[in-house]
């Protein structure tokens, strides 16, 4: 797909590719997925050397992202921030990052803090 667009893409363009924080963490039985979003990253970091300075390319690495409104307080407690992460969370991610000229192979991790704590609660 990213091969079909780049020639319809002008000067400055952007590219945000949505990874996730099991890119850089694991649990039991994820491998694939895990495996997938690494791999989606280290494209990312390519794609940026490669298309750049036309094209600049980042990614998203979101976290814990619900609409439901059924979760447990303990649900939110958890996350550093105090909350489980909205889709209006990525929505604001996505807008600063197409528009960040001078930002380019990086990724944005959107998860409340949760990346930086040691243990999770069940």
């Amino acid at each position: 797909m990213t091969r079909a667009a780049v020639p319809l893409m002008g000067q400055g363009a952007s590219i945000v590719n949505m990874i996730s924080t099991r890119a850089f963490m694991a649990e039991p039985e994820t491998e694939a997925y895990c495996a997938a979003k690494g791999g989606l990253f280290g494209f990312t970091q390519s794609l940026a050397v490669s298309l750049g300075p036309k094209i600049r390319v980042n990614c998203i690495a979101p976290g814990w992202i619900s609409g439901n409104s059924d979760l447990r307080e303990k649900d939110h407690a958890q996350h550093p921030v105090g909350r489980v992460g909205r889709s209006e969370d990525i929505a604001d991610a996505v807008l600063y990052l197409s528009g960040a000229g001078f930002m380019t192979g990086q990724v944005m991790t959107l998860d409340g803090g949760m990346t930086r704590k040691m243990i999770y609660e069940h």
